[in-house]
């Protein structure tokens, strides 16, 4: 067994392909699916499924992974106990939906690639199903999602709050209800404004569909995520339903094309919670980056959550 193996392994297990994987590696298809084939038969375990949408880890390959993660540390403290200058460098991915980008994500990868010259980081936008699902394959080290206050915490996860938050109403300062200090169900369905929701899938489409009681407006969009729905916001589509921490400080706040009014007689908490997939082992990078978003949220603890 050599320690390329369990790097090729580790590599097909995050990017999900074995075409991916060979182009970050620099091989062709056939020698690195050869590879992996070698390291199966010795080992005795198929550590892949193999479909046509691509590889993924499979049971058996999700029991060993922590292993082949510890091993691979292993070697990275040994290379760099030995003084080794061209250590290989590592890759940490996060999946997030896109909730508090801006004050939290960006500055906090920001000082960790300060900190990590050598490590790469891959922000991957995608839904909280998604992001549970790569989190327990190991295509993902770890994920940003949204919680509604009295939900279930999932017991496959670690899960840390970062921020604490309120669903507020994002709209154009021109909107015909930013003249309002506070916005109601009501006000989402008179026709006023045409409504942005998130798409089925998304906890603040949830949220919505609780507030306004399965109504809908007459004129409404869905969209994936925060970052598009701002966009259309600032664009005059019309107005969406937000945690007040993927708003304030947003760049289209800061400028002016965005704003944000509260929800009449709401009291509903949201929280961004960074999750990780419970192991005896966690890789260093993946580890400290953690540890970035823990210390990035603690600063902003006064400025966007445990707010009155």
């Amino acid at each position: 067994m050599r320690t390329e193996q369990l790097e090729y392994i580790a590599a097909v297990t995050r990017l999900g392909s074995l075409r991916r994987a060979a182009e970050e590696l620099h091989l062709s298809q056939p020698a690195l699916s050869e590879t992996v084939r070698n390291l199966e038969r010795e080992l005795g375990v198929d550590l892949l499924e193999r479909k046509r949408s691509g590889a993924r880890m499979s049971a058996e390959g999700r029991e060993l992974l922590p292993h082949i993660i510890n091993v691979l540390d292993a070697v990275d403290r040994l290379r760099g106990a030995a003084g080794e200058q061209h250590r290989i460098s590592r890759m940490v991915r996060v999946g997030t939906v896109n909730a508090a980008t801006v004050p939290l994500l960006i500055p906090t990868v920001r000082a960790f690639r300060a900190a990590h010259p050598l490590t790469q980081v891959e922000v991957v936008g995608a839904q909280q199903t998604e992001i549970h699902r790569a989190l327990s394959e190991g295509g993902l080290d770890l994920g940003l999602v949204n919680h509604l206050d009295g939900d279930d915490l999932p017991a496959d996860f670690e899960t840390t709050e970062l921020l604490r938050g309120r669903p507020v109403v994002c709209l154009r300062p021109d909107s015909p209800l930013a003249s309002l200090d506070a916005v109601s169900a009501e006000d989402l369905l008179d026709g006023r404004e045409a409504l942005i929701a998130m798409r089925s899938g998304y906890v603040m489409h949830r949220y919505l569909h609780r507030l306004l009681e399965g109504r809908g407006p007459a004129l409404s969009y869905t969209t994936d995520g925060a970052e598009m729905g701002k966009l259309m916001v600032a664009e005059g589509l019309g107005a969406t339903v937000l945690p007040d921490f993927s708003v304030i400080g947003d760049p289209l706040e800061r400028c002016g094309a965005i704003t944000h009014r509260p929800l009449m007689d709401d009291t509903t908490r949201v929280l961004l919670m960074l999750r990780r997939r419970r192991a005896d082992s966690v890789p260093r990078a993946a580890h400290d980056l953690h540890e970035a978003f823990v210390h990035r949220a603690a600063e902003l603890g006064g400025h966007l959550s445990d707010r009155p």
